[in-house]
């Protein structure tokens, strides 16, 4: 046995050879967590010069061990192996929390899973160490929550640690993030712990920030995103968040602190500040702290005009200018606090549906007060609200008056006029107004369809007229008071969908100034996203959203043509059997949605694919009803009658008809989508196509009269795969799997196999012929399965391509190179050995220094 470093004595197989060993299960909780916890005072060193990288790297060597061991303790408790709960699992506990009590913010983020599995553990959780230390936990959640510690700084400790973890402010933001949801995660479950400690905690760190005022710091006066005073706000939100929204599921009503609660809600809405970005945080504590307000309805009014004036927040210093992002943020908490609110308390709502109704017409009525996009989470609240009327005209009446502007607007003659065309970035914006007015409309109409609602009480709905009918097994069909006024819609909302996709047509973009020219393009945010690319940390609160027309254009189409989609959507479940029957629907979707796809750039099909695909019901109704339409026209009105009155027969005939639609117009359809996406450049997609959904979707037609073409094509596409991907080994397996089926399955019947695997490059001719004729004849028995895919493998081993590194690279071959010598590895006694440390120096009194 070799002399093993104290590294590799600790670290080296903490979660692989103890793992669940019962061998080890008497010792492990205990010895181990006893001599970790003995050099703990590693943990607090301190070092003038710096911090020491070896040292460094040693506590997370530490943190990773600990961790390790938490694993085990969750894993051993509660299995079929009896071990009991450690006597010192106060002392570990204590270890871990004095990492994340840590300057550093990996050391930190590195413990919050340990957490969380040791709060969500069925035993461990009912365990009064892991009690108390919940609440400590919580407690030095309030200041880990504090997003501070950034590399470019100096203003905490935890900033020389960010320097040598992070390359950038960038990659320590994406970490913080991560780490902070982590520890909400880890903060909700200990609430489950000690829900009452946790709900005094938090009430302690709002009243401390009640009853002192923030300092102020940035141009103006007023805070920055990264000033002490915005980044202590913030971080009590989250812990609030985090902390309430917890209690109001757990606890059972009569155990509520409800006093208590009122009292600090009381406390919030008191507070007064001018600040976007501190009265942004107010915004949301007060819409967790609302359910309060159920148990005491006389505060409603109160709430309300605490939020209702932020829906219109100004500085006095923008009246002139554009608003920054940390005005339009407030405006938009205090729309999304009404609309959270209406939403999940829409019942309790009602008594004050008047005075919000006459209030937002008060608002709609100054176009210079509100954008349209806060017009319509308004619109929607209103909209929630009415749900509970339980009265289908009187809801109906009210959505028609709700949505009169909209309805006179989009269905106008100037809707449908051209505007006309800006070439210069130093020309006034002027259609910008003709954009918003598209939108508002867009928005208006996704909000109605996503909305409006029958009563969910099968009895309140049919009480109230929303019941139309009811099906065979006597279930209730039912009908929303907004399908009519949204049908008469719905002509130019296909319209408008079809000249979208009209847009990308090549003379179309051809007609672009040079200015316009990328105002199709996919956004910088969204093409961020997709790579992966974390988003600047700089403080852009006082920047505008859109710096110049292009940026604005490029929003204006991506969210309108999303937008558009979405309404399409929804339009199905919100309008039922009302949209279903309007004239020509599946010809006017297939000559809106699905026009000129072929010239629709891949992130405008985004929205297509997914929003339709998730709606499969509304696009299988428009078919099969299209597919009624075509295949029956020479039914007379005599044979119609006696149609109708046999049911049996009805059903029958519907039911065949939508097997043969789904089957011939959407199954071959998956198919080639499945075998394309083998060569597409994404390897997870490839792996999990060809092990799960190409063979999966073959098999169900190898019985059917398939064209030689359209195996030939089928084979082809594997091939195509293996030259893309057929480097990495999982993919290598699974295309090679899937060949191999689809040539055992086919070739009997289909020469053309063997003529594609002729043209293989470096095949085997004899050893094709000798599989050729095994497979003709079905000759290989089980035990020689393994033996046949090895040969098989060799035999397509010519289609694997190279990785893009090495495809030109230049081989070079070296001969005649003399072996080298190699010293014979000497033999060494573990005792004797004195110059690597081990154990016995690791907890000498020499290393309590280090």
């Amino acid at each position: 046995m070799r002399c093993c470093s104290v590294n590799e004595c600790i670290f080296g197989r903490p979660n692989k050879v103890l793992l669940l060993s019962p061998r080890y299960t008497q010792h492990l909780p205990d010895m181990r967590v006893g001599l970790l916890y003995l050099k703990l005072s590693i943990l607090q060193f301190r070092s003038s010069g710096g911090i020491v990288e070896r040292r460094y790297t040693f506590l997370k060597r530490l943190c990773q061990v600990l961790c390790a061991l938490g694993f085990q303790i969750c894993s051993l408790l509660g299995s079929d192996i009896e071990v009991q709960v450690p006597v010192n699992l106060d002392k570990y506990m204590e270890a871990l929390f004095a990492f994340t009590s840590h300057p550093s913010q990996f050391l930190k983020s590195s413990t919050q899973i340990t957490w969380g599995n040791l709060f969500r553990h069925e035993i461990l959780s009912k365990n009064p160490v892991v009690g108390q230390m919940a609440i400590k936990y919580l407690r030095a959640a309030r200041i880990n929550l504090l997003k501070t510690g950034f590399p470019s700084k100096n203003d905490c400790p935890g900033c020389e640690f960010s320097r040598v973890d992070f390359d950038s402010d960038e990659d320590f933001n994406c970490s913080f993030n991560s780490f902070r949801a982590q520890q909400g995660e880890a903060v909700r479950l200990a609430c489950k712990i000690v829900p009452f400690e946790a709900f005094q905690i938090a009430r302690e760190w709002k009243l401390w920030f009640t009853l002192h005022r923030s300092i102020k710091s940035g141009k103006k006066g007023l805070c920055s995103a990264l000033s002490l005073s915005a980044v202590q706000w913030d971080a009590m939100t989250f812990f609030t968040e985090s902390v309430f929204g917890q209690l109001f599921k757990i606890l059972e009503k009569e155990k509520i602190p409800i006093d208590e609660g009122i009292e600090l809600l009381q406390m919030v809405v008191n507070y007064e500040t001018r600040d976007p970005l501190i009265l942004s945080c107010v915004l949301t504590i007060i819409s967790t702290l609302f359910p309060f307000v159920t148990h005491q309805p006389h505060f409603l009014p109160q709430v309300l005009f605490k939020i209702f004036p932020s829906i219109t927040f100004e500085l006095v210093e923008e009246c002139k200018g554009p608003r920054t992002r940390a005005v339009k943020n407030v405006r938009r908490h205090a729309c999304s606090s009404i609309l959270r609110i209406c939403r999940d308390y829409s019942d309790f709502m009602l008594p004050c549906f008047d005075m919000m109704y006459e209030h937002a017409k008060g608002l709609f009525s100054n176009e210079l007060l509100l954008t349209q996009m806060e017009k319509c989470a308004l619109m929607e609240a209103l909209i929630l609200v009415s749900n509970q009327f339980k009265d289908y005209n009187k809801q109906k009446a009210f959505l028609k008056e709700l949505i009169a502007p909209v309805t006179a607007q989009w269905l106008s003659e100037e809707m449908r006029r051209l505007s006309d065309v800006i070439s210069d970035l130093d020309t006034e914006d002027q259609m910008g107004i003709n954009r918003s007015q598209i939108s508002f409309c867009v928005n208006t109409i996704l909000g109605v369809v996503k909305r409006a609602r029958w009563p969910a009480n099968p009895e309140e709905a049919k009480a109230g007229s929303f019941v139309v009918s009811t099906t065979s097994d006597g279930a209730p069909i039912y009908r929303n008071p907004c399908a009519e006024p949204l049908q008469a819609l719905l002509p130019n909302l296909f319209a408008l969908i079809r000249t979208q996709n009209s847009l990308f047509l090549p003379e179309n973009i051809n007609r672009l100034s040079k200015t316009f020219s990328r105002v199709y393009d996919i956004m910088d945010v969204e093409k961020n996203f997709a790579l992966g690319i974390p988003q600047p940390v700089l403080d852009a609160y006082d920047s505008s959203a859109y710096r110049n027309i292009v940026e604005r254009m490029q929003g204006f189409f991506s969210s309108l043509y999303d937008n558009c989609y979405q309404v399409l959507g929804n339009a199905g479940p919100c309008m039922q059997q009302d949209f279903y029957a309007t004239e020509d629907l599946a010809e006017q979707i297939v000559g809106s949605a699905f026009i000129h796809l072929d010239s629709v750039p891949d992130h405008r099909l985004r929205p297509l694919v997914h929003i339709l695909y998730i709606k499969i019901f509304l696009l299988s109704g428009c078919i099969y009803g299209f597919s009624i339409g075509l295949m029956l026209p020479a039914i007379t009105q005599e044979e119609d009658e006696a149609y109708e009155e046999n049911h049996v027969t009805q059903e029958v005939v519907e039911e065949q008809l939508l097997r043969l639609v789904t089957r011939e117009d959407i199954y071959m359809t998956l198919l080639a989508i499945c075998f394309n996406s083998l060569s597409w450049e994404d390897t997870i997609n490839c792996q999990r196509s060809a092990s799960v959904l190409c063979w999966t979707l073959l098999k169900q037609v190898l019985g059917c009269n398939l064209l030689p073409e359209a195996v030939t094509w089928l084979y082809t596409s594997v091939l195509k795969g293996l030259q893309m991907h057929g480097q990495h080994e999982g993919c290598n397996a699974a295309l090679t799997q899937l060949a191999l089926l689809i040539y055992e399955s086919l070739r009997p019947r289909y020469a053309e196999l063997r003529f594609i695997m002729n043209q293989i490059p470096d095949i085997h001719v004899e050893a094709l012929e000798q599989f050729d004729q095994k497979t003709i004849q079905s000759t290989v028995s089980k035990a020689g399965e393994k033996k046949k895919k090895e040969q098989f493998k060799r035999l397509i081993a010519g289609t694997v391509g190279k990785p893009l590194g090495q495809q030109f690279k230049k081989e070079v071959h070296i001969r005649n190179l003399p072996s080298l010598f190699k010293k014979p590895k000497p033999t060494k006694d573990m005792l004797e050995n004195t110059d690597t440390a081990c154990l016995i120096t690791l907890f000498s009194s020499d290393c309590d220094s280090c």
